[in-house]
């Protein structure tokens, strides 16, 4: 099929749908700390204060075994289960399922002249591409474990260039300390789960704030994205977007929803319809988006989630599973967990498929991280007009 997805809703008729193989640790350092800095830091109070430690002094090197705390197999083996799981549903919905390339077991890290990190698995492939109409833009990653996801997503995406698309990659971060803004955290750092960011370490390969910028941060509305800001490399790759999409599409500034990623704050289900965390998040959005129809969800239920061990790195809010994605504009993918959301839905006259994923907290995402969808019907569409 030929590339084209304007928006978050439209009848999905081809999805890209993420892998975990060979997932198996997490590895502490600046980029992590801060991009899951919110979720630790307001999500798990009940945790100790050493809960979520650093695990490298600043100026220690970057790769460590003590920086790597591992995944336990169990759960890489039940998120395994639980991916093709979704694929099958999705493909029992008559949406073509395509999949990145898995991680070989060999590959355990990524090196740049400026640092070496962990490897990651292409999961959250929405994470750091965007899809917009015809177009596939790779966007600069905010975690250095995840620097270079987006190639094992290249074979899918030389397929459609090779029927059509555009394809571009937004300039790569050299992602030393001082490419980051760290006045979001500090800002917002008062005890808890969490230690106070340090100083940045010089490096050589220091230029200063550097555009890092994920595409979850974006919600698809036919001509008009709205992207979330939080800190100076949100907005410097917010004004290199602008000037590329500039007579294509519109781009509409919301600052501080959260610290990156807004998927779990904020959908589109269809148009005039926004399921929401609350309605305090709505008064965030731009102004045409306050007078569509808001699905605030009931508050999560402790039972809707596993219990997990004092050594497992719980990185999601509880408010993961408002994560969903939606098939058409009346059926949406639920957490089979969560009663409680899928009646709410219902209320407003959706199907609602539930699907399991049961450790969504751990690995940082739920359905709409986990799929990329690339072909959707429909297109540039006014919806703000």
């Amino acid at each position: 099929m030929q590339l084209n997805s304007f928006d978050e809703w439209s009848p999905l008729k081809e999805v890209i749908v993420g892998s975990a193989e060979n997932y198996v640790s997490h590895q502490r350092e600046l980029s992590f700390d801060l991009f899951f800095h919110d979720n630790i830091a307001n999500d798990n109070s009940s945790r100790s204060e050493w809960y979520y430690p650093r695990l490298t002094a600043r100026g220690e090197a970057s790769r460590t075994d003590r920086a790597l705390v591992p995944i336990k197999e169990r759960y890489v083996a039940e998120l395994n289960e639980d991916l093709e799981h979704i694929a099958d549903t999705l493909a029992s919905l008559s949406v073509n399922v395509l999949r990145p390339a898995d991680v070989d077991a060999a590959t355990d890290e990524v090196r740049t002249p400026a640092w070496s990190a962990s490897v990651v698995p292409p999961l959250n492939v929405r994470d750091n591409t965007l899809i917009v109409g015809d177009e596939i833009i790779e966007t600069p990653p905010m975690i250095r474990s995840r620097y270079f996801e987006t190639q094992f997503l290249k074979p899918v995406f030389q397929e459609y260039f090779r029927k059509g698309a555009r394809w571009t990659v937004m300039p790569r971060p050299m992602m030393t300390d001082a490419s980051f803004d760290l006045s979001y955290a500090r800002a917002s750092t008062a005890g808890g789960p969490t230690e106070p960011i340090g100083d940045p370490q010089p490096s050589p390969y220091d230029v200063g704030l550097e555009m890092m910028f994920d595409a979850a941060q974006c919600l698809r509305l036919g001509r008009d994205i709205v992207a979330n800001i939080s800190t100076a490399n949100h907005a410097l790759a917010v004004d290199w977007l602008e000037r590329h999409l500039e007579g294509r599409f519109r781009i509409h500034r919301v600052h501080g929803i959260s610290d990156s990623h807004i998927d779990s704050m904020v959908l589109a289900l269809r148009p005039g319809t926004l399921l929401v965390r609350s309605a305090e998040v709505a008064q965030l959005l731009p102004e045409p988006l306050r007078s569509w129809d808001l699905i605030v969800p009931p508050p999560p239920e402790a039972d809707n989630f596993p219990r997990y061990d004092d050594d497992d790195l719980v990185l999601t809010s509880p408010f993961i599973d408002l994560n969903v994605l939606s098939v058409s504009p009346d059926t949406v993918l639920v957490n089979e967990a969560c009663p409680e959301l899928m009646r709410k839905l219902e209320q407003h006259k959706f199907t609602v498929v539930p699907v399991r994923h049961r450790h969504r907290r751990l690995f940082g995402g739920g359905f709409h991280c986990f799929t990329l969808d690339t072909v959707r019907e429909g297109g540039a569409e006014d919806y703000f007009g």
